[in-house]
Formats: structure tokens, sequence, C-alpha cells
């Protein structure tokens, strides 16, 4: 699975990128064929925003949450990509 993450005015540190990634990854599980995924991180005032778009065979999910910091942005955006 091939899987980036970037960052929309927010520098994006190594920490952040592996626990975006480690947190992504354990969905692979619920799907056979997750041919790539982009999770885009963003700060817009005081609101950090995680986006996901997954490409499975055959479909696309996408799903994006808010939270008060990065790390439980990237947690609800996987337990809403999990549902």
């Amino acid at each position: 699975m091939q899987l980036s993450v970037t960052g929309r005015h927010v520098e994006v540190t190594d920490p952040l990128r592996q626990y975006a990634l480690g947190k992504v990854e354990r969905l692979g599980r619920h799907f056979e064929h997750v041919l790539d995924g982009h999770v885009i991180l963003s700060v817009e005032k005081l609101v950090h925003r995680a986006e996901c778009t997954l490409n499975l065979s055959g479909k696309t999910l996408h799903a994006d949450a808010e939270g008060q910091d990065a790390y439980a942005a990237i947690d609800m955006l996987v337990d809403k990509l999990d549902r």
C-alpha cells in the first residue's frame, strides 16, 4: 500500500508522519486491495484538520475530521474510515 502524508499551512514532522501512517495502515485489515492513500493535514486558525482518500480496487473512500490538535484529528479520521 502506497501512503503519503502532506501538510497545508503546517510542517509535517517525522513523528506526526509516522503516527498518521501507522493509524491508516491498520485500515488495510478491513480492505483486501488498498492501492494507495493520501493523508492531508492542515491548520485553519486554531482548528486542526485531517483528510484522507483511500483508493481501493473499484472504489474510493474519503473522510475528514477536525480536532484540537493534529493527533486528535487523525484519531477521529481513522475512526470514521473504520466505520
